[in-house]
């Protein structure tokens, strides 16, 4: 897999890449109840979504579209958030693994807002 680690050039992209590595791998962690399932299935979702619509803002055709790509990820990484929480509270994994997560989606989300704002304060 380690071929197809994009050597991205912004810091941002490639923490996003990183957390959903860690992601998945703390998922697999989790214990085998339906509860963890349902979890783990959220988390890798919105997880690889930040990232994902990262790049695709890279690719996007206006302004505008580049703008909404980079809200989209913002709301993945808050939502990432609730569910790490959730993850923490149910006691379905130890504290001491999810806090680094919990620090690191808190820091990406952010990055993400400011990048939002500035990206709304100037005009199309």
């Amino acid at each position: 897999m380690q071929n197809c680690n994009p050597k991205f050039k912004s810091d941002l992209r490639n923490r996003c890449y990183q957390f959903s590595l860690n992601v998945i791998k703390s998922t697999d962690l989790l214990p085998q109840k339906r509860s963890a399932w349902v979890i783990a299935d959220q988390l890798i979702r919105l997880s690889t979504s930040i990232g994902a619509n990262l790049v695709e803002a890279r690719a996007s055709s206006s302004r505008l579209e580049f703008k909404k790509f980079y809200e989209i990820s913002l709301k993945s990484a808050n939502e990432t958030e609730y569910w790490l929480c959730l993850l923490e509270d149910a006691r379905l994994i130890e504290s001491v693994k999810v806090a680094p997560l919990v620090v690191e989606i808190k820091e990406i989300s952010n990055m993400l807002a400011s990048g939002v704002l500035k990206l709304k304060a100037q005009k199309f």
